[in-house]
Order: C-alpha cells, then structure tokens, then sequence
C-alpha cells in the first residue's frame, strides 16, 4: 500500500504531498493540470528514467519521496534527480541504493494499467505470458526454460566446434606440413642466440691468435731481423751519438728504455693466448644456416616459430579430439530434448488446463462489467517448434462478445471501451492473490451509460481488498473514491504551480459538478451520486 507520495520541484508542481487511504483513491482534474506527472514521478520513484529537463526552472533537484506498507513493515523509497548532471540518487530506508534492487520488487509495491496497458492486450506474446502465469504447474516453466536454456547452449558450443573443425579441416595439409618443417630442424628455445655467441667467441678467438702471431713475427723477424734487433742496433747507435752530443743522453736513454719494454712484452708474447672452445664450428654454421633457411622458408622469426608450433600441435590435437566432443554434445542434446518432449508433454494438458480455468474467470468477470450474459471467451492453442522436431503450443484468447458471432482475435472486433473492460477484468482476475497498489489511469476511456456503473462497481469491488489509484475524468467513478484529490493549475505572481487538494464532502460534490459538464444536470447527477456514495 502507497501511504504517502511527497513530489518536489518537478516541472510545474513546487511541492506536493499525498497522503492517500486504503481502498480506491480518485485523482481527477481538467486535461493537462498534471495528473500525468504524478504517475511519472510515481514511475521515476519505482526505477523509470526522467529527463533533467522536467526540473522545475531554477530548482537544483527533483526530488520524490514515497512511503509504502508492504507486510506490517514500512518502506521509504526517495529519489533524486540533478539539475546539473542530469543523474539521479536512489535510497531505500534513507540508505543509498540501487534502481536494480527497487525494479526487482516494483511489482510487489505496483500494478499499473493504462491505455498503453490495452495496447499490450493485442500482442500476441503478452496473451500467451497471462495463460501461462495461470498454470498450476509453474515447475513445468521452468522446467522447459532451463531444458531450453541448456539445449541453445549446447547447440552454440557445437555450431562453434563444428565451425572451427570446418576452417581448421581445410587447413590441415598446410599445418601438418608446418610440424613436419619445424619438427625436421627440431629448433631449441634460446639455440640461435647460443649458437651466435658461439660463433662470436671463435671469430674473436681467432683474430686474437692471428694478431698475437703477428706481433711475435714483427718483434722476432722471420727472413731479416726483427724490430728487436733493429731496435737494439738503434740503441747502440744513439748511444753512440749521445757520447758525442749531450744533448742527445736523454733521447738514447728513452730509446734504451723503449727496447728493455719491447723485450719484456716478447717474453710475455712467447706465452700463447687462450685455447678456443673445443666447438666443431662447421657444425655450428651449419645448424645456424637451418635455423635461417627454416625462417625464410616459414616467413617467421624464430619466436614466432616457437608460438606457430605450439599452435600447430593445439590444432591438430583439436582436430584429433573435435570428433568425439561434438559426438558427446550431440549425445546431451539427444537426451536433453527427450527430457524437453517429457517436459512439454506433460505442460501442454496443464496448459489447457489452466487456459479453461483463466477464460470461465475471465467471462465470469467480462459479465459483471456489463458485457452479455452469452459471451464467450476461448483459447486457441497454435503450434509452433520450439526445438528441432519438438512442438509446443502458444496460447492465443478469441472472444465472442455478442451471441451468434464467431470467436475472434481480440484486434479485429474489440472497441477502445471494451478493451479497457477486457483490461479490468485481467486485473481482476491477477489481483486475487496479490497485495501491489493499483493504478488505473484513465482506463475508463471509450465508455459511458450504464456501463460506467458495472465498471465503477468492479473497481469498488476490486477497492475492498486492494489499494487503487483511480485517474478518471468520469463523475460516475471518482465518486465510488474513499478518497479525492483535485489536481489544478494555478497562476500566482505571473508564475504557474500544479496544486493537488483533498476534498472535503462539499468540495468533492463540487468537482463531481464540473466533472458531469455543470449547469442543472450535472448538480443533479453530482447530487445523486453523492447521496448514493459518499454522503
């Protein structure tokens, strides 16, 4: 039950409050006072979306605060809405919340029926939900739901294993081939880059034998003399020279010092350099000439060969394998959809079943809202192939509402007034074991004369173990209301405020005047209707 409803700052109402009672609550007006907003501030409340541009002008928020009853305990629902980011704030209890968790029990708190509510009465899907809300064997549902579920899941994983065999299949010359190349050279991770560094150290090794050869050749001589004879000979000469010219001493004994370094770097050069790696280097060139000739023939580098052969060998194991997953998913979906035909043989007599029981309430209610004593509803059941060879049946409501005629689709014979009767009727029927408020806006549209009063009766009738929020623009209706409130526009200092009043009695007779056209009938059917309702 919706105890309160408090809007503020929401396109033209400022701030209003609505404490509405138990049983049926009329909310009338003339058209555009802003009845309509306040189901769209109930609906922003409930998890719907609103547009900023609803803010009131020059207001920072909307915000929108209702308290419901729901089992003895209270619940408080608010929620904001900002003027600046367009975002809104949600708290359940002053705590804040998630929209997902007020959507998950909406329907516990309301059921609201309109105009565009008719319009779902005519989609064939929203037809077939309502009969299978009214199975007794919900288990049954489910049941097939989750068979389906499964049975759509495994299909998917085989179409994609079969998809993938399919491409790999066309592919497994070439990726055989692949193996065979790379398993031939049998290449080691980190062999090109050791090989290379082996290769490096002998052609170093190898230049440092030739250049310490070399420098023991200059030094020694081979045919004539070396640069330490001559060296030594150069000596002697200068020594020479330096006896005669002292200005020559330190010159022969820089030279004589030169000769001494020369033969102690012969003595250190008669030991030889360090042995290469014992590595048989035609071997080694000839392993790094596969590795270049195994890249070039691949297009690849020698990473992306490592990654190509850990590719190759998971394909054609995949394709080695794929034979037997696809036989094992084909085997569930064997036996899953025995259990679906189990399932849907079982659900289609509850089914009708339940389709029998749905059409009598429903031609029971149809009947206390005015419609022939003779008319008949029935439920065509049209197959159609839920899986691969297995049928179920989708419920379709035809209805004859006038004897001597044909059942037929509720869209080609059914008025706007009798669909809002139609609607009522469900509603009646869903209402039976539910507590949600109910809201009926405007579902009086298309009718008039007597039939006014079988469908004031069955809101009444309906208002005596439920909550309703009635919008009506019909007289013969607001007055079965426990409660009124008039919602009006009102102009103060050249700005435009939706108000809503609670009636008292004499206010309420007043608005039952307005509402039946004025003047002298409409006191008078104002008159009477408050004698026989409220006063």
């Amino acid at each position: 039950m919706l105890e309160l409803l408090r809007i503020r700052n929401l396109a033209l109402i400022e701030d209003m409050e609505l404490e509405f009672s138990d049983g049926m609550n009329a909310l009338t007006g003339e058209t555009g006072a802003g009845k309509s907003f306040i189901l769209k501030a109930l609906s922003f409340l409930l998890g719907e979306k609103l547009s900023a541009q609803l803010i009131r002008p020059g207001a920072e928020r909307a915000e929108i605060t209702g308290l419901f009853v729901i089992g003895g305990q209270e619940l408080i629902l608010r929620r904001e809405l900002l003027a600046a980011s367009g975002r809104s704030r949600l708290y359940v209890n002053d705590v804040l919340s998630s929209q997902e968790r007020v959507r998950g029990i909406r329907e516990q708190l309301i059921l609201h029926t309109s105009q565009h509510a008719q319009q779902r009465l005519l989609n064939a899907g929203y037809q077939a939900a309502l009969i299978e809300q009214s199975c007794p064997h919900p288990e049954l549902l489910e049941k097939k739901d989750a068979l389906l579920r499964e049975l759509r899941g495994i299909a998917a994983r085989r179409g994609a294993l079969e998809e993938k065999f399919s491409a790999l299949a066309d592919r497994r010359d070439l990726l055989e081939m692949q193996q065979q190349e790379i398993d031939r050279i049998a290449p080691e991770e980190g062999e090109e880059e050791r090989l290379e560094a082996l290769r490096a150290e002998a052609r170093a090794g190898e230049e440092r034998r030739k250049s310490h050869e070399k420098a023991l050749l200059l030094l020694h001589g081979e045919d004539g003399p070396g640069l330490l004879d001559m060296m030594q000979e150069f000596a002697h000469v200068l020594d020479g020279l330096a006896r005669l010219d002292s200005e020559l001493e330190e010159d022969a004994e820089s030279v004589s010092t030169w000769r001494q370094q020369l033969s102690h770097l012969a003595v250190r050069l008669r030991r030889p350099p360090a042995l290469l790696p014992d590595v048989d280097m035609e071997q080694v060139e000839a392993r790094l000439f596969a590795l270049a000739q195994l890249k070039r023939k691949l297009h690849r580098s020698m990473e992306e060969i490592f990654a190509l052969r850990a590719a190759v060998e998971e394909n054609l194991s995949f394709l080695d394998s794929c034979a037997l997953d696809i036989a094992s998913l084909k085997a569930q979906e064997a036996e899953l959809s025995t259990a679906l035909k189990d399932v849907i043989a079982q659900l289609i007599p509850a089914r009708r079943m339940a389709g029998d029981s749905f059409s009598s309430l429903l031609e029971q209610e149809l009947r206390e809202l005015g419609f022939s004593a003779d008319i008949r509803v029935s439920i065509e059941y049209l197959p159609y192939e839920v899986w691969p060879g297995i049928t179920d049946e989708r419920a379709h409501i035809l209805w004859a509402p006038n004897p001597g005629q044909p059942a037929q689709p509720l869209d080609r014979i059914a008025s706007g007034g009798e669909l809002s009767r139609f609607l009522l009727a469900l509603v009646s029927i869903r209402s039976l074991n539910e507590e949600a408020t109910l809201i009926f806006d405007e579902i009086d549209a298309g009718l008039g004369g007597m039939t006014l009063n079988s469908v004031a009766d069955k809101l009444e009738k309906l208002a005596g173990h439920r909550q309703v929020l009635l919008i009506t623009h019909w007289p013969q209706l607001a007055a079965r209301a426990k409660r009124h409130f008039r919602i009006q526009k009102r102009v103060v200092a050249h700005e435009t405020f939706t108000q809503c009043s609670l009636l008292d009695v004499q206010a309420r007779i007043l608005e039952l005047e307005r509402m039946a056209g004025g003047g002298a009938k409409g006191k008078a059917l104002a008159a009477a209707l408050a004698q026989q309702s409220f006063s």
